[in-house]
Order: structure tokens, then C-alpha cells, then sequence
């Protein structure tokens, strides 16, 4: 991991204070960003999630599709947790906390909202930083890239009727042209463009991939930065005015990532699969496409909705909560690696 990834939780603090400063010394200028869209997507933004998403994507070998059955338990685990048990258990959650528990001490009017950015945070699995998660944990590379090359895949047709399906059944309106937008707009052609440039690279040579990854990874860094100044900067009479709305809606993500960690984790053990199986899949389990995310929520239901906002936390507390899943499962090697002894028959 490189000292900015490291360290991204300090930057996105950074950028909420320098957001909610400019927001507030500049707010003209703001509103003037805020104009510049075209069928609710705002240009600016999108074009620096192109920026963020692109370069993820481009480290994808679809090719290692091949490898999945070598596997077929992990991948079997991972599968399941993140189509049919993550964004589930965060519809669940977020309407416990934010909808019931925490309902006193939040806005009422971006209650709703609020649950829907819970939602699309947890509908998109993690892409790029999960190779980073599975480096700290010695994980299978081979597994590792096939699991997320297949995440990617099923997310081209998936990431957008689980969205509405569960927006739907949290009683939420979705503005279902908008939707199918940020999905043609944000999933499908970002991984289309992102496959036809990897194979332009590899054309000339698998250096002239690695040299381009090495310089975008950088970009896609500071567009996501960029992207949390604009968010906060719109966002920064409701933080001001609500200083606990941050870590009410930190409560049901950490829970999430917890939950969904143990239940991979566990159930790979379960199944026999190896550690460094195990590894990744239980941190591909609990992360998020949180770029996709912000990008999605802020199509949806704009740049100064609770939605955004929610989005944003997950960004902001990802690191230090997926380090510390790391070093749970680094931790208990030994104990995942421990076998119950076959029972010895007694011949006589």
C-alpha cells in the first residue's frame, strides 16, 4: 500500500474540512458547479468519477474469468455475500439505525435518503483496493483477480436492479430513468473503455500497462479527493448544522463490513477452502466501490442529498476498518489453519 493509500483517511479529512471552507467563502462559484448538468448528472463530477473509476478498472484481466473453477467454494462464498447478503443486510440496517434508533437525532427530511446511499454503498463490491486488502493478507493473486473480474462482470447487469429492488422496498422513489443512466454512465461504458485501452497497452507491451497504471493510479486518487471537496463543499451548512450525522450513518457500514467479513471468512473455513482463499474473499466481502457509489447517489438524488452523504462516509472510514480486518485475519491464521483431527478407527 503507498503512503497515500495509507493514509487516505487522513486526506478525505482534509478534504471535508477544505470542502466545507470553500463552501462557505465561495458559494456563488458552488452553485454555478451545481448548474452545470445535463438529465441530473452533473459534469463536473462525472467527469472526475470517469477519472477515478477508469484507472480501477484497467487493472481488470477478464481473462482470469478462466481460473473461477479453480475455486469454485471461495468464489462460491464471495458470490454470496455480496449479491445476496450484503446489500440486504445494509437495507436492514439502515432502516434499524438511521430509520428507527437514530430517526430523533436526524434531519427528518433526509431520513429517506439517507437509507439510500446506505443502500448503493453496498450494492457496488470493492474492485481495486481489495488487491491492495489481499496483498496485506497474503492472498491467492490468481483468486483474488477472478473474484473481482467476476464481481465486475455480474455488476454490468446487477448493480442496477438491486438498487431499485431494494430503494423500492425501503419505500423510496427511484427515478428509474436516472438510475439506468448511472449505470450505462458509470458501470458499462467505464469498463468497456477500460478493457479496450488494457488491450491497447498490452498491444505494445505488458511494461506499457504497468508504466500507465503506475500514473493513473495518482489521478484516480486526486479526482476521488477532488470529488469529496465538491460533495463538502455543498454539504457543509447540514455538517455544520449536524455534527452528528457522521457517525450515526458510520454506525450501520462498520456493523456491515464486521458482519459480512465473519460470515466470508467463516464460511470458507467451513468449506475447506485455504487461507489465502479466505483471506480475499472475506475483505471483498466487506468493502465497497465506493467511487461508483458516490457517483450513483449523486445521479440519483444530487449533490446536496443525505444520499451523497452517506456515500461519503463509507469513504471516509474505509481504510482504517478494512486495516483493521486485515489484521483480524492476519491474526488468526493459525486458528483458520487448525483442522479437526480425523477420528482413528480402532482395528481391533
Amino acid at each position: 500500500m503507498s503512503l497515500f493509500e495509507r493514509y487516505l483517511t487522513l486526506w478525505v479529512g482534509l478534504c471535508i474540512v477544505a470542502g466545507i471552507a470553500l463552501g462557505g467563502l465561495f458559494p456563488a462559484l458552488f452553485n454555478v458547479i451545481a448548474g452545470l448538468e445535463v438529465s441530473r448528472v452533473n459534469l463536473p463530477v462525472a467527469g472526475l468519477v470517469w477519472l477515478m473509476i477508469i484507472p480501477m478498472l484497467l487493472r481488470i484481466d477478464l481473462g482470469s474469468l478462466a481460473q473461477v473453477g479453480r475455486h469454485w467454494r471461495g468464489i462460491s462464498v464471495t458470490l454470496l455475500i455480496n449479491w445476496a447478503v450484503k446489500p440486504f443486510s445494509m437495507a436492514l440496517l439502515g432502516w434499524l439505525f438511521i430509520g428507527l434508533l437514530f430517526r430523533p437525532l436526524l434531519p427528518a427530511d433526509q431520513i429517506q435518503s439517507y437509507i439510500a446511499g446506505l443502500i448503493i454503498l453496498a450494492a457496488a463490491p470493492c474492485t481495486a483496493m481489495v488487491f491492495v486488502w489481499s496483498g496485506l493478507v497474503k492472498g491467492g493473486p490468481h483468486f483474488t483477480l477472478s473474484q473481482v473480474a467476476l464481481n465486475d462482470v455480474i455488476m454490468l447487469v446487477a448493480f442496477g436492479p438491486i438498487v431499485a429492488l431494494l430503494l423500492g422496498l425501503a419505500a423510496i422513489t427511484v427515478p428509474w430513468q436516472t438510475l439506468a443512466l448511472s449505470v450505462g454512465l458509470y458501470v458499462v461504458i467505464p469498463a468497456l473503455l477500460a478493457q479496450l485501452l488494457r488491450r491497447w497497452l498490452l498491444s505494445r507491451g505488458p511494461s506499457h500497462l504497468d508504466a500507465a497504471l503506475k500514473r493513473l493510479g495518482p489521478v484516480s486518487m486526486m479526482a476521488l479527493l477532488a470529488t469529496l471537496i465538491l460533495l463538502f463543499g455543498f454539504q457543509g451548512p447540514q455538517i455544520i448544522d449536524q455534527p452528528l450525522v457522521i457517525l450515526l450513518l458510520s454506525v450501520p457500514i462498520l456493523i456491515q463490513v464486521y458482519l459480512n467479513a465473519g460470515l466470508a471468512y467463516g464460511l470458507n473455513r467451513m468449506v475447506g477452502e485455504s487461507h489465502e482463499v479466505a483471506g480475499p474473499s472475506a475483505l471483498i466481502g466487506a468493502s465497497n466501490f465506493f467511487e461508483l457509489a458516490v457517483a450513483a447517489a449523486i445521479s440519483l438524488f444530487g449533490l446536496t442529498s443525505g444520499a451523497a452523504l452517506a456515500t461519503v462516509v463509507g469513504v471516509l472510514i474505509e481504510v482504517p476498518v478494512m486495516l483493521s480486518v486485515v489484521a483480524i485475519v492476519n491474526r488468526s491464521r493459525g486458528w483458520y489453519q487448525r483442522r479437526p483431527a480425523p477420528a482413528v478407527t480402532d482395528p481391533s
